[in-house]
Order: structure tokens, then C-alpha cells, then sequence
């Protein structure tokens, strides 16, 4: 069989090829940008890649065409597809289609941490030998690819709440069918297509109503939108996860649990209670930090718990979790100047990074923290967080906003509203000057944005080596 991807260089469809090829498919796609890092292991993959959307690249046509949701009508090659009446789905369709049949599969779902929680759950089946299949929207660390087949009946995937093409509205994660389903959080988002929370929260409940009565769901005591959800109707158990040092625990409903040991949550315990003699209860020691990391934990190790791995396995094979790139991810340290990519999307998701560095960093004293934050997501950039975006840099010494005149956002009223000296600029090279100024022994810069923030990572650590090889300040002053 002969497919053809549009929109294969995304973390989605990328990883979708992956699985295709390894099916014995031939495989072929098409994009607007080939980049890396996907583009890189497409081309390691044998799959051949096409810049742009050339209704060429569909002759001789092929046996179907996966269409990705960033392609519309008036786009050529979709034209192409619907006047030559070739055979088209979407990519969830494609993986509920193909790969998922016969599967158990578990599903990772909520506003923030989808992609970290997958691929703990997927590396705590690897470490038990359960050899999963997988299908996760980033660059693991633990794995060589971002997807596989498996070589058992247990798959993990991610489980986006964004639609699944332009011809099928409904959000991907409705194709899967789990058997184990996380719901991690659920926060108003992707409001370029979804009008309020309670057209998420509908969404979510599709999902619920997939769920066999004999899976599992998992999901946390603290969020209401999602308690909304499965008040709708819920055919499945749940088992809930708590953090301990919440001041109002919720008691008899509340599974699994989790306390930080540490401060910067770089021990955690893991407790799974029952009955007393049963409880069952172990440590995390990792190199991660803050709460919602160790919260991503509790849940993986719940959600694999169900697929037969006992806690201590679980929790062991943690300790060996390398994360995924663009979480926190170290680029470099230039005499002392330490730069970290962070995949940031929503107040949320920046909030709670930035506490679990600045929980890290209270063991140093004299460090510095510099978010520098690009609202690049269509929800900040239309200015729906507003209200809440300032906010979301308090534990930083210093927030950088990169805010052009085409992002709908007060940018006065965001550096007036900051808990913390902040600064706005509309380009990338006048941050990285300003660094290469500003920045001293000892600080640690996070860069935060969901796409390539322009080039930024390469281009500020060329200019603190350029500062650094000819003699530059770099001490504290």
C-alpha cells in the first residue's frame, strides 16, 4: 500500500509515517517547511519528503492520503485529492484505521503535560518489558523514534484535544478508544477553534463515553472542569490522584497519591493506598523538577499499574527517565550562563515550569532566572490570557516578552501587571543583544515558546561565546 501524508513534518504526522513504514507501507509526504527535527527522522526512516503542496507530488496517486488539520480547502494538493476523488483521512483516522485494532490502548489527555506523562508511561511499559507501541508528538529521549509499533498488544498515545482535519471537526484524541485513559488537567485552550471551556469539556465527555466499562480512568481531585466532565456521565471506574501537601485532601476517593521529599520536587513518593497492610509506597529520585512533574509521574505510574507493572517497578524505571526534548531541555552553559529550551504554551504550563526552576535554583544562591516568553500559541496570541499572562512569570528575576505588533495583547498592561521587572521587544535579535549585555555568571535563561521562537537558541549562545572569546563581563556586577 502507498500513502501519500500532507503535513508530515508535524510531531503528529511525522510520527504517524514512522508507524506506516514500520507496517510495510511505502510512504511519501509533503509540507510547507521541511525541517528538522522531524525531517530528520523521516530521511532516517527511507521516507521520501516534498517541500510544499504541489499537486505533483500526488502523481502516480497514491493508494490514500493523509490529510493533516493544518491543511485547508484552497490549499493544492487537498484540491487535487477532492477533484481526482482519491481515497483521503485524517491521521487519527489513519491510526484508529490501521494500527490500534486489537490494541490496549492508553491514552494521555489534558491542557498541560500530555507529552511528558506519554512518555514516562511509555518508558515505565518499556523498563517492565512490556515493549509497547507508542505514538508521541515530540523528540523522547529514552527512545530512538517518536512512534513505533510494539511488540506487544499495549499502545500509548498521546491524546490531543485539537480537531483532526478540516473534514472531520471532532478533537483526534475521539478516534483512539482507550482502555486506560489519563485526563491530566483541563484548562480553556486552542481558542482559534473551540469558542469556550464547555465546547472542550464536550469533547472530553466524547472521549469518556469511548471508554469500556472495564478500562480505567485517571485523572486528579483538584480540577473542576474536568469533574464537570465525568458529572455528564461516567461508565467507567475512576481512580483519582492527589497531591499530599494540598491543605484540603479529599480523602476516600483519592487512589494514588504523591508528596514531594524535597523542595524542588527532585525526590518524590509515590503511594498507592487501600487498606492498610496493602498500601504500597515508593521513591522517585530523578533529575526533574517541580510539582507538575511529579504529578506527570503519578499518573503514568497509575495508568501502567493498570497494565500489570507494580509500583516499585514503576517508580524505578522513572529514575531512569531522560524527559523530552524541549522540556527544560539544557542547550548550553557558557561560562556559567546556562540556556534551556521549554515547549510552553499556556499561563499554566509557564507558571509551573518556571516554580520548578526556581525551587531548583533556591539550593544556589546568587542565580538568577530569566523566562524569556514568546505568546506564540493562537490562545495568547489572540489575547485570551490577558488576565493572566503577567502573572505566570512570577518566580522569575526577569521576564522577557517577545511580543510583535500582530499579537492581539496589551503589552503595556502586561509589563505594568508583572510581579517582575519585565521587558517587551518585537524582535528576536534586540532579546539577544540585550543578553548578551545584560546576562552574568550564574544565570539560567529559559526560552519559552511553542514553535522556533526565531531562531533565538543558536543565535544567543553564539553571541554569549562571541561576548565570552573576546573578553566580555560576564561576572556578577
Amino acid at each position: 500500500m502507498r500513502i501519500h501524508i500532507l503535513g508530515i513534518c508535524g510531531t503528529f504526522m511525522g510520527s504517524l509515517a514512522v508507524l506506516a513504514k514500520e507496517l510495510g507501507m511505502q510512504v511519501s509526504g509533503s509540507d510547507a517547511n521541511v525541517y528538522p527535527p522531524m525531517s530528520t527522522q523521516l530521511e532516517q526512516q527511507g521516507i521520501s519528503l516534498n517541500e510544499g503542496f504541489s499537486a505533483g507530488h500526488l502523481q502516480p496517486h497514491p493508494d490514500l492520503v493523509v490529510i493533516g488539520n493544518a491543511l485547508s480547502r484552497g490549499n493544492e494538493a487537498v484540491e487535487y485529492v477532492l477533484n481526482r476523488g482519491l481515497a483521503y483521512c485524517s491521521g487519527p483516522e489513519f491510526l484508529s484505521r490501521y494500527v490500534l485494532p486489537g490494541k490496549w490502548v492508553l491514552a494521555v489527555a489534558g491542557t498541560h503535560g500530555k507529552t511528558t506523562t506519554s512518555a514516562m508511561l511509555a518508558w515505565i511499559l518499556e523498563y517492565a518489558g512490556l515493549k509497547p507501541g507508542y505514538l508521541i508528538g515530540g523528540v523522547l529521549k529514552n527512545f530512538p523514534t517518536s512512534a513505533r509499533l510494539g511488540r506487544s498488544d499495549f499502545f500509548v498515545v498521546e491524546a490531543d484535544e485539537y480537531d483532526s482535519a478540516f473534514f472531520d471537526k471532532r478533537s483526534k484524541f475521539v478516534h483512539y478508544h482507550p482502555r486506560t485513559l489519563i485526563m491530566n488537567n483541563l484548562e480553556f485552550d486552542h481558542a482559534d477553534i473551540f469558542p469556550d471551556l464547555a465546547a472542550i469539556q464536550r469533547q472530553f465527555h466524547h472521549l469518556v463515553r469511548t471508554v469500556p466499562s472495564e478500562g480505567l480512568i485517571i485523572c486528579p481531585t483538584d480540577n473542576a472542569a474536568l469533574a464537570q466532565v465525568l458529572d455528564q456521565g461516567c461508565w467507567t471506574p475512576v481512580q483519582y490522584t492527589e497531591d499530599a501537601d494540598k491543605t484540603e485532601p479529599v480523602g476516600e476517593k483519592v487512589t494514588w497519591q504523591m508528596k514531594l521529599l524535597d523542595a524542588a520536587g527532585k525526590s518524590v513518593q509515590i503511594t498507592k493506598q487501600g487498606p492498610r497492610e496493602n498500601d504500597t509506597r515508593a521513591v522517585i529520585e530523578w533529575s526533574l523538577t517541580g510539582r507538575h512533574n511529579a504529578g506527570n509521574a503519578l499518573a503514568a505510574v497509575a495508568a501502567a499499574h493498570h497494565a500489570g507493572v507494580d509500583v516499585i517497578t514503576a517508580c524505578e524505571a522513572l529514575v531512569q527517565f531522560s524527559s523530552v526534548k524541549r522540556r527544560m531541555e539544557l542547550l548550553g552553559d557558557v561560562h556559567g550562563v546556562h540556556v534551556y529550551d521549554d515547549f510552553a504554551h499556556h499561563p499554566t504550563a509557564i507558571a509551573s515550569t518556571l516554580e520548578g526552576m526556581r525551587l531548583s535554583l533556591n539550593e544556589l544562591p546568587g542565580s538568577r532566572l530569566i523566562a524569556v516568553i514568546e505568546p506564540r500559541s493562537a490562545t495568547m496570541r489572540l489575547g485570551v490570557h490577558q488576565d493572566t499572562l503577567a502573572a505566570s512569570g512570577h518566580d522569575a528575576d526577569l521576564c522577557i516578552w517577545m511580543v510583535p505588533d500582530d499579537v492581539g495583547l496589551n503589552v503595556d498592561r502586561l509589563i505594568a501587571e508583572s510581579p517582575v521587572p519585565a521587558l517587551a521587544f518585537k524582535q528576536v535579535d534586540d532579546i539577544v543583544n540585550y543578553l548578551a549585555s545584560y546576562s552574568r555568571t550564574g544565570d539560567h535563561i529559559v526560552l519559552m515558546s511553542n514553535g522556533g521562537f526565531g531562531g533565538i537558541h543558536g543565535k544567543l549562545l553564539d553571541a554569549l561565546t562571541q561576548r565570552d572569546s573576546v573578553g566580555g563581563n560576564i561576572e556578577e556586577s
